[in-house]
């Protein structure tokens, strides 16, 4: 009798275990997808969701004013992309400063903490260009704000801490970003960012071409950029064939001589940007004695002759428009070619620019974020490449910095990351990103050297050659 109340009762608990049990799970919530959370977002639009192991990968348009200082005066779709990894995970965000690639990628602090990436198409960039375009409202504060609202609007979805980042103009993104909405990320990693503060003073330009690489380096680029000016009437009669069976046209620039010209002055800076001293191995070394088509195929690799006609520059409108009102743009001299040879000289980014669309500079603008870096930079890290051209003027940081760094990767271009860093520079940057990102081991709080990236190396995703442009641009 006993054992049969035992079992009785054994039995009514096992029963009530189960009940409770089942009434806990029915009581759990659903989880959201994370699709159906970003896309309940107000102003957020699915355009595609593509496929990627071990993420959710979305195209999506985002609501934007044309004007944040007056949003009621039109709005117009920006595209940005979200690499999704987890909710629990740090969050990136990512801009290269031109269009938004829609295919997956992860930038070099995405792999380094195992995080999100948000990427964001900037303003004026086709196709997030408002529909009439009012060039006045294409400005570093207004893309900032840009950010501020697309970071306002996820922040709730990542919750966990964020770490800005971009490479060149993207890199100044970041840092103008910063500069104007210094409480929403917890770190900035800006990689070789060009810091223009006075733009008729470029002399560092010319010091830096004086002395990068080898003087038998130097000597064979400037051999090549020379020849192809004394060369100038032959190689526009191939320059002007080239351009008609590819219905080039020379509108903006204003004539095909122009063009060409600001394509040979290219030659030697594109070089430096793009490739290495290596690479010098594949410049004619004997310029004066080369044929017209290894001259014409040099200039052309390096610099690209469809850079500077109306189809290379229409993409870029937005970049030239604010290198002429903003940002600045370099001018550098020619010492190892003869005046007669010259004719424009560096253009100005005005050359670029259809002149329907007007344009004045504003030189207070880079002074301020310049002063603003060196006075108060916080958890930021600026990464430059030693024989890359844009890193001739970099940031610099002053006494009122605090936790931020500018480091040199010895031999690189504009390609420049931490992984290029000499070994204890590495890894204090990885340290830092980590520590900013709130995902930093404790083994690496205890001896900053034992930094790694926290995500293995994935080929298709971790890009880490420069994503080469023709034409002089960041």
């Amino acid at each position: 009798m006993r054992k049969a109340l035992r079992w009785l009762l054994a039995l009514v608990v096992l029963i009530g275990t189960v009940s409770t049990a089942g009434a806990a799970t029915a009581a759990e919530p659903k989880a959201v997808d994370i699709k159906d959370r970003l896309l309940s977002i107000p102003g957020m639009s699915l355009i595609e969701e593509k496929p990627y192991t071990g993420y959710r990968f979305f195209v999506l348009n985002y609501t934007q004013p044309v004007d944040h200082r007056h949003p009621s005066k039109g709005t117009f779709q920006q595209r940005i992309t979200v690499l999704h990894k987890d909710t629990d995970r740090p969050t990136v965000f990512y801009t290269g400063g031109y269009n938004v690639s829609t295919t997956p990628s992860r930038r070099e602090p995405t792999q380094i903490v195992d995080g999100n990436q948000i990427s964001m198409e900037y303003r004026y960039f086709t196709p997030s260009r408002p529909a009439p375009a009012d060039w006045s409202k294409l400005d570093i504060w207004q893309a900032a704000s840009d950010q501020h609202r697309i970071f306002q609007a996820l922040k709730p979805v990542y919750s966990e801490n964020w770490i800005s980042t971009g490479g060149s103009k993207g890199g100044m993104t970041a840092t103008y970003y910063e500069r104007f909405y210094p409480r929403d990320m917890d770190g900035v990693v800006a990689y070789v960012a060009p810091n223009d503060v006075v733009n008729k003073e470029d002399s560092a330009y010319d010091r830096f071409f004086a002395r990068v690489g080898t003087e038998e380096c130097r000597d064979k680029l400037n051999g090549v950029q020379r020849e192809a000016l004394v060369r100038r009437a032959p190689l526009e009669k191939k320059y002007a064939a080239y351009a008609a069976d590819n219905d080039y046209t020379f509108d903006t620039i204003g004539s095909l001589d122009r063009a060409y010209e600001a394509v040979v002055l290219d030659y030697v800076w594109g070089f430096w940007q793009y490739s290495t001293l290596a690479d010098c191995a594949d410049i004619p070394a004997d310029a004066e004695n080369a044929t017209d088509e290894a001259i014409w195929d040099s200039v052309d690799t390096i610099s690209g002759f469809s850079a500077y006609t109306d189809q290379g520059l229409e993409t870029y409108t937005p970049y030239y428009y604010q290198a002429g009102t903003q940002l600045g743009a370099p001018t550098i001299h020619f010492p190892h070619i003869e005046k007669k040879y010259v004719r424009y000289g560096y253009q100005p980014p005005r050359n670029f620019v259809p002149r329907s669309i007007p344009m004045k500079f504003e030189p207070s603008a880079m002074r301020d974020v310049d002063t603003w870096v060196r006075h108060n930079a916080h958890q930021m890290l600026f990464v430059y490449g030693q024989n890359d051209p844009w890193g001739a003027e970099p940031f610099r940081l002053g006494h009122g910095a605090r936790d931020s760094y500018v480091f040199t990767a010895p031999g690189m271009n504009h390609g420049a990351n931490v992984a290029g860093l000499v070994a204890d520079q590495k890894a204090e940057a990885t340290a830092r990103i980590l520590d900013w990102a709130g995902v930093a081991p404790a083994e690496v709080q205890d001896d900053p050297t034992a930094a790694r990236p926290l995500a293995a190396f994935d080929a298709k995703l971790d890009k880490r050659d420069v994503e080469r442009e023709t034409a002089l641009r960041p």
